[in-house]
């Protein structure tokens, strides 16, 4: 009997008669709800699950025959989609080791022969950030300590301003009668915008960060009009001024404006994100981290962005899986700069995330992404998910961007 297999079965047995009280001080004083494994046995990957939520998040569980499990998130736009694409990925994964996090990031994406693309990338996605989930709990940490240890103290969020959690940053859109949907608004619209976002910077001061996020839905000639009208009242940032399928538009609304313009919900890889920095057509980036390749790509992206003095700010409407793993990356890089709905509490968790105090989330502690997943009350929320719809002009019928 090897040492591994020998070590792996005296653990388990102790942990059954629960004669093994010091479990955490064999691996690691910052240790807890570990299993019985450590970084030197020999793992394999056993079976891969997907969940679909009736709200479209989707969940992948990855578990071994050590025990550990994993959890990930994926893009929500195609729910049915992401799921039944990662379960072809157990072909693959099945019998692997666990730990080669990267390797199989590389495999699931070069072994097929169309790469990228929304869909495969946000599975190798939630696959990546199981398989860190994993690898952290199998050495007993955090996922930021394996990726070279805390980059700062603490993490900014933003979301609702509230004197009791500190938050101080918030997003809104060209807020007005309608949302902004003509190829180029006229003037009462624009000054409806704008009068709008006065009384809201008058309302909460200049304490208060307010990005303005135009969700891609602007067409260009209307940016165009909207950054300019609202540039006195100081806006944080613009984000998705335009759709990212035509970066030289985007770049060339940048260079209309001192106000930074975000971007990066909808791009995916370190390969959609290149040409948004060379012709430095956003100033701050948004990965998502369930959608444009996990910890492993994100981590990348944020290295290509620090070259060029570009903070990382990543996107988050989902659920509490890509808001643990966002938390993650946000510890170990040195260009982060805030966490989209960091504030936000999720009743799927077995226990909550450490409290927002003073606008930011605490440095997680927990092994692995940090979080246990109910799946007594994950299930309860399996279902259909919902449908994204098409959107129409009201004046003419035409389709309109979501």
């Amino acid at each position: 009997m090897s040492r591994e297999v020998s070590r792996r079965s005296l653990l388990r047995g102790a942990l059954a008669t629960g004669a093994l009280y010091g479990l955490d001080a064999l691996f690691t004083c910052e240790r807890t709800n570990a299993a019985a494994v450590g970084p030197n046995d020999n793992v394999k990957v056993t079976k891969i699950e997907t969940f679909v939520l009736k709200n479209t998040w989707v969940f992948v569980k990855i578990s071994t025959d050590a025990g550990v499990t994993g959890w990930g998130e994926m893009l929500k736009d195609d729910a049915k989609a992401c799921a039944a694409g990662a379960m072809e990925v157990a072909d693959y994964l099945v019998g692997q080791d666990p730990n080669r996090v990267v390797f199989h990031w590389q495999a699931i994406h070069r072994g097929s022969f169309y790469r990228g693309g929304p869909i495969k990338t946000a599975i190798s996605s939630g696959i990546d950030q199981a398989l860190w989930d994993i690898k952290g709990k199998i050495y007993g940490v955090p996922v930021y300590k394996l990726l070279g240890g805390p980059t700062r103290d603490r993490i900014r969020v933003y979301g609702q301003v509230n004197q009791t959690t500190g938050v101080n940053a918030m997003k809104v859109g060209p807020n007005a009668t309608r949302q902004p949907f003509k190829y180029v608004e006229g003037q009462k619209f624009i000054e409806e915008v704008a009068e709008r976002f006065k009384a809201l910077r008058d309302r909460v001061g200049s304490g208060v960060d307010i990005g303005v996020d135009f969700h891609g839905a602007v067409e260009p000639g209307t940016a165009s009009l909207l950054i300019k009208a609202l540039e006195p009242y100081h806006p944080w940032f613009y984000e998705e001024v335009v759709q990212p399928l035509n970066v030289d538009v985007m770049a060339e609304l940048a260079k209309k404006t001192h106000i930074p313009l975000a971007t990066g919900e909808r791009i995916f890889t370190k390969w959609g994100f290149r040409e948004i920095l060379e012709k430095k057509a956003a100033y701050i980036l948004q990965p998502d981290i369930c959608y444009a390749g996990g910890i492993t790509e994100l981590r990348l992206i944020a290295g290509m962005a620090e070259a060029y003095y570009a903070p990382i700010a990543p996107h988050n409407p989902n659920g509490p899986i890509s808001l643990a793993a966002s938390l993650q990356l946000a510890a170990s890089i040195p260009n982060f700069l805030i966490q989209e709905r960091g504030d936000a509490e999720h009743d799927l968790l077995a226990k909550p995330l450490p409290a927002v105090k003073n606008g930011h989330r605490p440095l997680p502690t927990e092994p692995g992404l940090g979080i246990t997943i109910d799946e007594n009350k994950l299930m309860a929320q399996v279902g259909e998910p919902r449908p994204y719809k098409a959107r129409f002009d009201p004046d003419d019928g035409s389709v309109i961007d979501w």
